[in-house]
């Protein structure tokens, strides 16, 4: 099987989708060429940044980008990472599969935290539950399946 190429989608592409992306290019390079954008652009978030970091896995010379900055790109997936990205995302010409995995939302449930360990816990959270699905491609994509 060849590459697969795949934009993870998310509201602002400031952090489910820069770590989904990290984490591609990090554990699946000559498997999937990952892209991550956002309906939005909010900017790279630190935090995101950090716990990548602490997961071995550099996200700091990543952007934040539109959907509209990789136009050009033919995907394979586009894989929305948000409910808010999954009911607004923008139309893809071509045979694109579109998928919707939902992960919760960091800097929201970090909101009030008393503490750095308190703020980065659901950013540590949520960033393992992306590796896990990334681990998993891309033998758990639809039409993607191996024996």
């Amino acid at each position: 099987m060849g590459t697969i190429t795949v934009l993870f989608l998310c509201t602002g592409n400031s952090c489910r989708s820069q770590m989904a992306e990290g984490f591609a290019k990090s554990l699946k390079a000559g498997e999937i060429v990952a892209y991550s954008a956002g309906v939005e652009r909010h900017g790279l978030n630190p935090d995101a940044v950090t716990v990548m970091a602490e997961a071995g896995v550099d996200i700091s010379g990543q952007r934040s980008k539109t959907v509209d900055e990789l136009s050009s790109v033919r995907f394979d997936y586009v894989i929305t990472l948000c409910g808010h990205a999954s009911e607004n995302c923008p139309f893809f010409p071509g045979p694109v599969k579109r998928l919707h995995v939902g992960f919760d939302d960091p800097p929201a449930l970090a909101r009030g935290a008393v503490d750095a360990k308190a703020r980065l816990a659901p950013y540590r959270r949520v960033r393992d539950e992306i590796r896990r699905f990334v681990e998993g491609m891309p033998g758990n994509l639809p039409g993607e399946e191996h024996p």
